[in-house]
């Protein structure tokens, strides 16, 4: 009899979607390896689409990332679109909801780090380091509350160095 592959689900924003093929390549002759089309956007998206990205596909391992799309400031805003305490309170809907309703394993991916002056120059609004460092403190306490796995990319990508990581747009 074969043996039966993982089930994988990536769930994320342009970081996901940054490496998903090689995850999907990386796993294949192990793991069935799904994520949705789309770019999963910032924490209240994910939290809408829980049932349909996740818990209705009931997979062994998910593998998911927000937080670019929640730390965006439209020029001259000073909030957030997302700010960190709704950022917090979304992603504790999210892992409760994990660990709630499957017994699988669940990865938390930090966020990568952004040019700030890059970015500023080639996107419609800003992203701030300073607030991507706190939405990933947010984001690892509230994961290591909830026994999650902790993806560090974003020490992975300081530790490459810019030159590694960036692409032109920041």
């Amino acid at each position: 009899m074969p043996e039966t592959k993982l089930s994988v689900v990536l769930i994320g924003d342009s970081i996901r979607m940054g490496y998903q093929d090689t995850v999907r390549q990386e796993l294949q002759d192990i793991a069935e390896v799904w994520m949705p089309d789309q770019n999963g956007g910032n924490s209240d998206n994910m939290l809408n689409h829980m049932d349909e990205w996740i818990l209705d596909r009931t997979p062994d391992v998910v593998h998911l990332n927000c937080g670019l799309h929640d730390i965006k400031k439209e020029f001259g805003v000073a909030e957030a679109v997302i700010p960190v305490a709704a950022y917090e309170e979304n992603l504790k809907q999210i892992f409760s909801k994990l660990r709630n309703h499957l017994s699988m394993s669940v990865i938390w991916a930090t966020t990568t780090p952004v040019d700030e002056a890059l970015h500023h120059e080639n996107k419609t609004f800003d992203r701030f380091e300073q607030d991507l460092v706190a939405y990933n403190d947010v984001s690892c306490r509230l994961a290591r509350t909830f026994d999650l796995l902790i993806h560090d990319l974003y020490s992975v990508m300081m530790d490459a160095g810019p030159a590694r990581y960036l692409t032109p747009d920041g």
